[in-house]
């Protein structure tokens, strides 16, 4: 099958060029030139723009267009830049949809969205909500026909590109619309800035429901790069994912803040072709070391702007005392980053005050909600430049003397834990709906390490006085929220403490201690580990080692020591590599002792030597 497109001209005679049409004009040029590549396979220009082309044409005969929103619902894969590029190829916006997503969650996202058509395959259309939707197979039978239209529908500036939900502050989560004008903002801005090529190889290791995906995909794809995806456990792995980018010589990659700070203390080897590392979403602490064969960029932008509002290469440690906490750097391209008091006035220089961000990045509101849209994107006079419209970050900042930006700390509620934006409301409004529990809050807390991660606490008011048991709360979340806006802990009190405003006093909610939490499968058991290596002491030494703590006893509830979501990850991926076994994180959540883990996988190992009788 042949890419229907006669020259190159004819993704040029636009007065906007849409992202689409300059993956036509690579596809014209070097049509077997790498686009996607990744464990499932990988496409040439040639294929993605085909493709896309097709997926177009049968999206267009479902009645999408301009103006309409469709879902994709898939896993990292060449096939989802293949969805979401023959989404935009139609004229319409897509929405990424994490399929690990709870499906009660799935489901509000595609009706809040108004999508009438969901993007999926075969493996995940099982997994997929039943709606007012329909289901559309990226991998159908005969899908891959050729389209006789194939250069994609012009893009106007003020278009739709895509749509992403956030966390929302109501206890649903809300939709931010961005732009293709917002889009062409961050791409061109991308481009220039790390001096990206054709020749360039980049990562992709972000969940495609958090925004960093689209930085991560379509700036080297408008360039002519080739982008590269890990597999699941290589991302969340940074001994893995260091080894797979020399590997794969990528040039190029992004790390979420808490992965970034472990590459930059691993070794690397000095050939390496990796020769920038971006990171962002969460607080930088620590500072690479002087011989890093790589520069590290850190950035911060928020959803409502285009991914990434300021940049700044960060510079190593040389005295070895980390050198202070690295600032969030300098705007980018036509960004103005305004430090304004609760009046929406200048704040005196160097004082600190809320970021409020104006310029080509300012996506376009919330999808279906003009009220927080009106509230939180508004119209403030610029010096020399008359009034401009701004959306209002509510983070706390302060200008330093050398022109960048220090990140102090939220202003509201929001929570920021292993850099997604986390609303307590939202997680409140679940913890409220579980049987026993009469009023509930959730508050960002640090355990005994001082540099660990911080922690989601939640703490409950149980109904008349019964304590719920908190196995079954959070079985309970896991059904309704992503794995990492799940407390880690849950602490009962008599009531929530109030300010003389009537509103939660998060200040005084008390320490996680063993006396106010709720019962734990496996709390209070003084069991110790055997010896002889046996399964139970591999498990022990695994959180022992993620924990950094003296000793485990085999009944200890891994989350009473100090475990968290992330942890669990890790240690997921730590047994399936010593043991072959495929554990979840409901499975841990719902039997977080090692002699439980150490249970399940001498089931599972059981199961597998029976069925290969």
């Amino acid at each position: 099958m042949t890419f229907h497109l006669t020259s190159i001209e004819e993704f040029e005679v636009q007065s906007f060029t849409s992202i689409c049409s300059r993956i036509g004009i690579h596809a014209a040029a070097e049509p077997d030139g790498v686009a996607v590549a990744g464990p499932a396979g990988r496409l040439s220009y040639g294929e993605l723009a085909r493709r896309a082309s097709a997926l177009a044409g049968r999206l267009r005969g479902a009645g999408v267009g301009p103006g309409s929103c469709v879902g994709v619902f898939l896993e990292r894969s060449p096939e989802f830049v293949v969805a979401a590029c023959g989404v935009l190829w139609a004229g319409a916006a897509y929405l990424p949809i994490d399929t690990a997503s709870p499906p009660d969650r799935v489901e509000f996202v595609l009706a809040d969205s108004g999508a009438s058509t969901v993007i999926t395959s075969t493996r995940q259309q099982p997994l997929l909500p039943a709606g007012r939707w329909r289901p559309l197979l990226v991998d159908e039978p005969g899908s891959g026909a050729d389209d006789p239209s194939a250069v994609p529908h012009p893009a106007a500036p003020e278009d739709l590109a895509y749509v992403i939900y956030t966390s929302g502050s109501t206890g649903q989560p809300k939709g931010v619309e961005l732009t293709h004008a917002n889009l062409a903002n961050l791409i061109d801005w991308h481009v220039g800035a790390f001096g990206v090529t054709a020749q360039d190889r980049a990562s992709q290791v972000a969940s495609l429901g958090f925004d960093a995906a689209v930085w991560e995909i379509w700036p080297h794809l408008a360039a002519g790069a080739a982008v590269h995806l890990p597999d699941d456990t290589t991302r969340r792995s940074p001994q893995l994912l260091r080894d797979w980018l020399a590997a794969e010589r990528i040039t190029i990659a992004f790390a979420p803040t808490a992965l970034a700070e472990q590459l930059i203390h691993l070794d690397w080897p000095a050939d390496t072709a990796l020769r920038t590392l971006l990171t962002g979403a969460d607080v930088l602490h620590r500072r690479p070391a002087d011989d890093l064969p790589f520069r590290l960029v850190n950035n911060y932008g928020p959803t409502e702007c285009t991914v990434v509002a300021t940049s700044g290469a960060v510079a190593p440690d040389c005295s070895g005392d980390g050198a202070g906490t690295p600032s969030i750097g300098r705007p980018i391209g036509d960004t103005t980053a305004l430090i304004l008091d609760g009046e929406l006035r200048p704040v005196p220089p160097h004082q600190p005050g809320e970021l409020c961000l104006a310029g080509s990045l300012v996506g376009r509101g919330y999808r279906n909600d003009p009220e927080l849209t009106a509230d939180r994107f508004v119209t403030v006079p610029l010096e020399g430049r008359g009034t401009e419209r701004v959306y209002r970050t509510g983070d706390q900042v302060r200008l330093l003397g050398n022109g960048e930006i220090a990140y102090l700390g939220r202003l509201d509620s929001q929570l920021k834990i292993r850099g997604f934006r986390i609303e307590p409301a939202e997680i409140v409004a679940s913890m409220g709906r579980f049987p026993g529990v009469a009023a509930s809050a959730v508050a960002a807390r640090r355990g005994p390490d001082a540099d660990a991660e911080p922690e989601l606490v939640g703490y409950v008011v149980p109904t008349n006085g019964t304590r719920p048991d908190a196995a079954d709360l959070r079985g309970f979340l896991t059904t309704r929220l992503p794995e990492y806006m799940i407390p880690a802990r849950f602490v009962a009190v008599d009531g929530l403490p109030l300010t003389l405003n009537g509103k939660l006093d998060a200040a005084a909610l008390p320490a996680p201690e063993p006396a106010n939490l709720l019962p734990e499968p496996g709390a209070g058991s003084t069991a110790s580990v055997g010896a002889g290596g046996s399964v139970q002491e591999q498990i022990a030494e695994m959180v022992r080692t993620l924990l950094k703590i003296p000793a485990v006893d085999v009944g200890e509830n891994i989350f009473l020591l100090g475990g968290h979501s992330m942890l669990a990850m890790q240690l997921v991926l730590r047994i399936r590599q010593a043991f072959g076994v495929r554990l979840s994180l409901r499975q841990v959540f719902g039997e977080p002792t090692v002699a439980g883990l150490a249970a399940e996988v001498g089931r599972q190992k059981s199961g597998s030597a029976e069925a290969s009788r």
